[in-house]
C-alpha cells in the first residue's frame, strides 16, 4: 500500500465479520422479519457493530468477511477446514443483508478472495503498526490473540473480554509471540488442523514454560516421558505444517483492495436512508423508530415516509372441548416455549380466584381456556379443577419453559391452589425494565412502543369505575379476544426485547442472573408474609389519636382560633396574614408554600410549623400503619403480605406496597414502636442483617480513590477518617462536630449535593461549604475525578451504569429545562451507588434463598427494606444464621473494599434491628 501521511495515535478498529456471523446466528433466538425470513444473526451483526462504535472511537475502521471459495492455506494441506459443516441455510439466506447492513452502518467492507479473514485482519495490523497506529480487532477467534502487541488489542463484545498483552498471558499461559507454538500443539478442530494427540492447553503451557518455544520442545522430544512424549514425537513429522496453518499472514497483496488505510477505511456515518430500508424490510421496529426520530429531530435524508408496522394475522381460539384442551397440551408439551397468562377476580395475588387461562406458542396464534365464567348467559366451559389438574404437570415441569408479563402474579395465583410454577424463564416485564428502566412496563405501553401494535385495553371488555364489571362476567367472545392477545402479544414481546439483551452480555448478567431470580425470591417473601401484633398497633393507634388532640389544642392556642390543620390555605392565612411569619418559598401560583421543606424551615424559630409538622408525621403513621395494618392481616394465613414491585424505581430497588413496609420511620419513638409489632412467632427470632454504608462502600470502589479505600480496607470510622482529612487533625483529634460535618458531606456529595445544600444543611455559610467541598475533593481526587468523568460519560451515551452493568437510563440528562438537567447530573453521579446497592441486595436474596433451600433449614426471609433483610428463624438455627448471613451478604460480589454486614436478633423487628 502507498504510503500515508502521518496517522501517529490514530486508531483502525478491525472487526473479524466472519467469527460474529456464526456467533450470533447460534447466540440469538429463532428471529423471523415480516415475511418470515430469518433475521436473527442479522439481528445480532447490527447490535455489536453499532456497539463497537459507540465503545470505540475510532478514526478508521473495517469489517473483514471470508470470501467464497478455497483460500491458499487449501494449497499447502489439502484437508484444511475439510471437516467443516457448510453454512446453515437460514445463515446463508442473511449473509446478503448482513453486507448490506454492514455498509448502511458506515463500516468498510472486505472480502478478498483466496484470503481468510483472519489473514487480511493481520496484514492491516502489521501496516497500522508501522505507521504508529493503534488497533482494536473485535473477534471471538483465539488464533487473532497472536496479533497482540503494544499497539493492538483484541476485544470480544459477546463476552466482554478485552486482551492486551497481559491478558493474553493471563487467559492462555503463555505471550502473543507463543501462541502459534501454542495452538500447533493443541491443533484445531474447527479447522481440522491437528496438534499433537491429548495435549491440552495445560500440557502446551507446561512444554513451552519448560522449553521456551516449538523448536525447543522438538530439540527434547525425545526427554518427554509417557504417552504424550510418545505421541509428540509422532507428531513431529507434522507439526511444521501445523505451525504454518496456523500462523496468521501478515503481509498478504490487498492492492486493489485497499488503496492505503487513510483512503479506504476512513470510519464513514450511518445512513439513515439505508438503515430505514433495511430496518422496515425486516422488522426491526425499534431501531426504526430511532430513525424517524432522528429524522424528526435533524431532518430526514429522503423524503420517502417510514413504513408502517405490519401486525401479525390472529388466530384466537376459545376452548371448550376436552379434544382442543388436549391438542393444546400437545403444543404446550412440544413447544421450545410458552406464554402464559391467567385472568383472576383480584389483583391482590393471595386472594385471586382464576377465570381462564390463555397460552401462545406461535406468534398470531393463541388460545383462552374459560374456566369460571359466571352470570345468566355463563358459555360452557371446562371444569376448572379437572383443567388445573391436567395442566400441572406441565405448570410445575422445569423443562417446559414459559414466558410472561409479570408472571409473578400468575405463581402466586396458582400457588392458592396447589400449584407451584416451574419453568418460568422470561418475564417480558424485566425485560422491559433490563433494557429502559426510565420508561413505562405495562403491556399496552410496551406493545405499542416496541410491535407497534395498539391492545385491547380491560376497560374495554369490562368497563370503567362504578359501571366496572368483573372479568368472570365479561362476555365470553369479548374476554376471549382480550385473553388471548395477551398471551400472543407477551411472546411476540419476548421475541421483540430478549435479543436485545441477549445481544449485551452485562445486560443479560443483570436480567438473568439477577432480576429473573429475584422475581423467584419475592415470589417466596410475599408468599410467607410477616406476623405482626395487632392489638399492640391498635393500643398505639389510640394513644397516637389521643396525642393528635393534644396538637391539635396546642395549635390552636398559638394559632388565636380553631382552623383546618390540613388546609394549606388556612395555614397560609395564618402564618403570612396573622402571625405574619417569613414567606420562604412560593407556589406556582404565587401563593406563599407551606410545604413539607417549609415548615422544616420555619420550626427552626416558630412553634407552630413545629407542632403542625408532627401532626402531619403522626397522622400518617396512623392511617397508613397503626390503624391499616390490622386490617390487612390475610384471614387464612393470620399474616401480613406486601407486594415487592420490581419494575418501578429507576435505579433498581424494590418498591413494597399494600401496605409500604419500607417507609416506617425510625427516626421516631412513634416509628420504633410500629416496628415492634412485627414480631416472631414462638419458638423464633427476627433477624435484621445489613450492609454497613454500602453506597460510600461503593463510592470508593467505583473511584477508586485511594484515601477511601484505605479507609475502608483498614476498617477505619468513614467520617472520623473524612473529618481527620479536612480539618486536617489526626483521627483521635476528631470532634464529634467535626465528624458530624464529615457525615453530612460524606453522604451529601454522594446525591450531588451543592455548596448551597450543604451550607443549608450544616446552618453554615456557602462559602465554608465550598471550602469544606474543595477540601473534600483535594483529599480524595479520585472522587472528584469519577464525577467529572461519570458527568461527561452520561451526556456521551444518555445512561450510567452499576458495577454489575445495569443501565440507568437519565432522559434528561442533555435536556433544556435546567434544574431538571441539573437533577439528572446529580442522578448521573448517585445513580450508579444507589443501583449497585439494589443488585448488591438482590444478589444476597437469591444467595440467601438458596442457602435456606439447599440447606433444608426452617428459616425463612419475610421482609426486604433498602439495604436490609430481615428473616424469621427457628431459635435452634439461630446460631448458624448469624454465622451464614453475613457471609452469604458479604461473599455474593468482591468490591475492591471489603462489604460489611451487621445482623441483629429479638422478638421483634425493632429489637433485631
Amino acid at each position: 500500500m502507498p504510503e500515508e501521511r502521518s496517522l501517529e495515535g490514530k486508531t483502525l478498529l478491525l472487526v473479524d465479520g466472519s467469527s460474529y456471523l456464526y456467533r450470533a446466528y447460534h447466540a440469538m433466538p429463532d428471529l423471523r422479519g415480516p415475511e418470515g425470513g430469518p433475521t436473527g444473526a442479522l439481528y445480532g451483526m447490527i447490535n455489536m457493530l453499532r456497539r463497537m462504535r459507540k465503545e470505540v472511537t475510532a478514526e478508521y475502521s473495517a469489517c473483514v468477511f471470508d470470501a467464497k471459495g478455497k483460500t491458499f492455506r487449501d494449497d499447502w494441506y489439502p484437508e484444511y477446514k475439510a471437516n467443516r459443516p457448510s453454512m446453515p441455510e437460514d445463515l446463508a439466506r442473511q449473509i446478503e443483508p448482513i453486507h448490506v447492513a454492514v455498509r448502511a452502518l458506515g463500516w468498510p467492507l472486505l472480502m478478498i478472495d483466496r484470503v481468510e479473514a483472519d489473514d487480511v485482519i493481520g496484514t492491516l495490523c502489521t501496516e497500522a503498526e508501522k505507521l504508529g497506529m493503534n488497533v482494536v480487532v473485535s473477534t471471538g477467534d483465539k488464533d487473532l490473540a497472536q496479533l497482540v502487541s503494544n499497539r493492538v488489542t483484541l476485544v470480544n463484545t459477546m463476552t466482554n473480554e478485552t486482551l492486551d498483552r497481559d491478558g493474553v498471558v493471563a487467559k492462555f499461559g503463555v505471550p502473543p509471540e507463543r501462541i502459534i507454538d501454542y495452538l500447533s500443539l493443541i491443533g484445531d478442530t474447527v479447522d481440522n488442523v491437528p496438534g499433537v494427540e491429548k495435549c491440552g492447553p495445560k500440557t502446551a503451557v507446561k512444554w513451552l514454560t519448560q522449553y521456551e518455544s516449538l523448536d525447543g520442545i522438538v530439540e527434547h522430544a525425545s526427554e518427554i516421558k509417557g504417552a504424550v512424549g510418545d505421541n509428540l514425537r509422532r507428531a513431529l513429522d507434522f507439526l511444521p505444517m501445523a505451525r504454518k496453518l496456523v500462523t496468521v499472514e501478515r503481509h498478504c497483496d490487498l492492492t486493489g483492495h485497499i488503496v492505503s488505510i487513510e483512503k479506504s477505511l476512513p470510519s464513514l456515518p450511518e445512513s439513515r436512508e439505508e438503515l430505514r430500508d433495511l430496518f422496515t424490510r425486516h422488522g426491526f421496529k425499534t431501531w426504526l423508530r430511532e430513525v424517524e426520530i432522528a429524522d424528526a429531530v435533524e431532518g430526514p435524508e429522503t423524503d420517502v415516509p417510514p413504513a408502517l408496522s405490519v401486525d401479525h394475522e390472529r388466530h384466537y381460539e376459545t376452548v371448550q372441548t376436552w379434544e382442543q384442551l388436549d391438542a393444546w397440551l400437545d403444543k404446550i408439551n412440544a413447544a421450545e416455549i410458552t406464554s402464559f397468562d391467567s385472568e383472576t377476580t383480584s389483583l391482590d395475588p393471595m386472594i385471586a380466584r382464576i377465570v381462564g387461562l390463555s397460552l401462545s406458542v406461535e406468534a398470531g396464534r393463541a388460545a383462552y381456556v374459560p374456566l369460571a365464567h359466571r352470570g345468566p348467559d355463563a358459555p360452557v366451559q371446562l371444569p376448572l379443577d379437572e383443567v388445573l389438574a391436567k395442566l400441572k404437570p406441565w405448570l410445575e415441569s422445569a423443562d417446559h419453559k414459559k414466558v410472561g408479563q409479570h408472571l409473578k402474579y400468575d405463581e402466586q395465583v396458582l400457588a392458592n391452589y396447589g400449584i407451584e410454577m416451574r419453568g418460568v424463564e422470561h418475564d417480558t416485564l424485566l425485560e422491559s425494565y433490563v433494557l429502559e428502566s426510565h420508561r413505562t412496563h405495562d403491556m399496552d405501553s410496551l406493545a405499542l412502543r416496541h410491535l407497534g401494535v395498539k391492545t385491547i385495553k380491560y376497560e374495554e371488555v369490562a368497563g370503567k369505575g362504578a359501571q366496572q364489571i368483573g372479568f368472570d362476567e365479561v362476555a365470553l367472545d369479548k374476554a376471549a379476544e382480550y385473553a388471548a392477545e395477551d398471551a400472543d402479544i407477551t411472546l411476540r414481546l419476548h421475541q421483540a426485547l430478549y435479543p436485545q439483551i441477549a445481544a449485551e452480555k452485562s445486560l443479560d448478567h443483570v436480567y438473568r442472573e439477577i432480576e429473573v431470580p429475584t422475581s423467584r425470591v419475592l415470589r417466596k417473601m410475599e408468599r410467607t408474609g410477616v406476623l405482626i401484633d395487632a392489638e399492640k398497633l391498635r393500643q398505639q393507634s389510640s394513644e397516637i389519636a389521643t396525642r393528635l388532640i393534644e396538637l391539635e389544642g396546642k395549635a390552636y392556642e398559638l394559632a388565636g382560633g380553631e382552623f383546618n390543620l390540613g388546609s394549606p390555605k388556612q395555614i397560609g392565612q395564618i402564618f403570612f396574614e396573622k402571625l405574619e411569619l417569613p414567606v420562604i418559598k412560593k407556589t406556582p401560583s404565587g401563593a406563599p408554600s407551606t410545604d413539607e421543606e417549609v415548615l422544616q424551615k420555619l420550626a427552626e424559630d416558630y412553634p407552630l410549623p413545629k407542632i403542625l409538622l408532627e401532626h402531619r408525621g403522626l397522622s400518617k403513621l396512623k392511617s397508613t400503619y397503626t390503624d391499616k395494618l390490622p386490617r390487612m392481616v390475610n384471614p387464612q394465613t393470620g399474616r401480613v403480605h406486601t407486594n415487592y414491585a420490581q419494575a418501578v424505581a429507576v435505579t433498581g430497588r424494590l418498591a413494597s406496597n399494600d401496605p409500604n413496609l419500607q417507609n416506617i420511620p425510625v427516626r421516631t419513638g412513634e416509628g420504633r414502636r410500629i416496628r415492634e409489632a412485627f414480631i416472631a412467632p414462638p419458638g423464633h427470632k427476627l433477624v435484621s442483617a445489613d450492609y454497613s454504608q454500602i453506597e460510600l462502600r461503593i463510592m470508593a470502589h467505583i473511584s477508586g480513590d485511594e484515601s477511601l479505600m484505605r479507609a475502608f480496607s483498614q476498617g477505619e470510622d468513614i467520617h472520623r477518617a473524612t473529618a481527620s482529612e479536612i480539618f486536617n487533625v489526626t483521627p483521635l483529634e476528631v470532634s464529634s462536630d467535626q465528624r458530624r460535618v464529615a457525615k453530612v458531606i460524606n453522604f451529601g456529595l454522594i446525591y450531588g449535593m451543592s455548596a448551597f445544600g450543604l451550607a443549608s444543611n450544616l446552618g453554615i455559610t456557602r462559602d465554608a461549604a465550598k471550602m469544606y467541598i474543595d477540601r473534600y475533593f483535594a483529599r480524595y481526587p479520585g472522587v472528584a475525578r469519577y464525577m467529572d468523568e461519570t458527568r461527561l460519560s452520561a451526556k456521551a451515551k444518555g445512561y450510567v451504569e452499576t458495577v454489575f452493568g445495569r443501565r440507568l437510563w437519565l432522559p434528561e440528562i442533555n435536556g433544556g429545562n435546567g434544574p431538571r438537567r441539573q437533577a439528572a447530573e446529580r442522578a448521573a453521579i448517585n445513580a450508579p451507588m444507589q443501583g449497585t446497592a439494589a443488585d448488591l441486595i438482590k444478589m444476597s436474596m437469591i444467595a440467601v434463598q438458596n442457602w435456606i433451600e439447599d440447606s433444608k433449614v426452617g428459616t425463612r426471609m419475610i421482609m426486604q427494606v433498602h439495604d436490609e433483610l430481615i428473616l424469621e428463624v427457628p431459635d435452634a438455627e439461630l446460631s448458624e444464621v448469624r454465622k451464614r448471613l453475613p457471609e452469604l451478604m458479604c461473599g455474593v460480589a468482591a468490591l475492591k473494599v471489603p462489604l460489611v454486614a451487621e445482623v441483629g436478633a429479638g422478638l421483634n423487628w425493632e429489637e433485631a434491628h
